[in-house]
C-alpha cells in the first residue's frame, strides 16, 4: 500500500510529469512545496501527487518530487495538467517560487492567489516572521488556571517564529 515515489532533478520535472501521464497517471491530485532552507542542499522541495484511476483493483498513486535550488524557477506543468495552475500560483505566493512557463489560459501570468493586495513575504517559508504570535499569549506561556493578568508565574515562553526583541521598526 502507498504511492510509488520518484525523485527527479529540476531539469527533468516537466518531462517526468508528462511521462507519468503517458503511463496512466492522468489524474492530477495536488502539488505543494516544503521549505528546506536548512537542508543540504538548501532549496524548496516540490511534490506532485498523481493517480491512475484505471488500474485494476486498487487506485495507484505516484509522488513525484524534486529539490528546487533557491532562486531557480519551477518549470510549469500547466500544459500537461491544467489543474496544476491553482497549485502553482499557491506555491508562488506562499513559498516565493517563481514558475517559468505558467499559463492558466487567462493571459495574466503567475500572480498572487490567496493573500490580500500589498502583502509582503511568503508565509510558508521558514524565515517568515510570525508577528501575530507576539500580539497575544501563546498557550504555553502560562500555567493552567493562572489568571490572565498579573500574579506569579514562570518565565514567559516565546513560541517558535517570534522575532527577536530588536526586530522591527523603532
Amino acid at each position: 500500500m502507498g504511492d510509488e515515489r520518484r525523485e527527479v532533478t529540476p531539469q527533468q520535472w516537466a518531462q517526468a510529469a508528462a511521462a507519468a501521464r503517458a503511463e496512466g497517471f492522468d489524474f492530477f491530485d495536488w502539488l505543494t512545496a516544503v521549505d528546506q532552507a536548512d537542508g543540504d542542499p538548501p532549496g524548496v522541495d516540490i511534490v506532485l501527487r498523481l493517480l491512475d484511476d484505471r488500474s485494476p483493483g486498487a487506485l495507484r498513486g505516484l509522488l513525484l518530487s524534486m529539490r528546487l535550488p533557491a532562486g531557480q524557477p519551477l518549470a510549469s506543468i500547466t500544459a500537461i495538467f491544467p489543474g496544476a495552475a491553482w497549485h502553482e500560483r499557491e506555491t508562488f505566493e506562499m513559498f516565493g517560487v517563481d514558475v517559468a512557463g505558467f499559463n492558466d489560459g487567462s493571459g495574466l501570468g503567475i500572480r498572487p492567489l490567496l493573500l490580500p493586495d500589498g502583502f509582503e513575504g511568503h508565509p510558508l517559508r521558514k524565515d517568515f516572521v510570525l508577528t501575530a504570535r507576539v500580539s497575544k499569549d501563546w498557550p504555553g506561556a502560562k500555567e493552567p488556571g493562572q489568571p490572565h493578568g498579573g500574579g506569579p508565574g514562570r518565565r514567559k515562553m516565546m513560541p517558535p517564529g517570534v522575532p527577536a526583541p530588536e526586530w522591527g521598526p523603532r
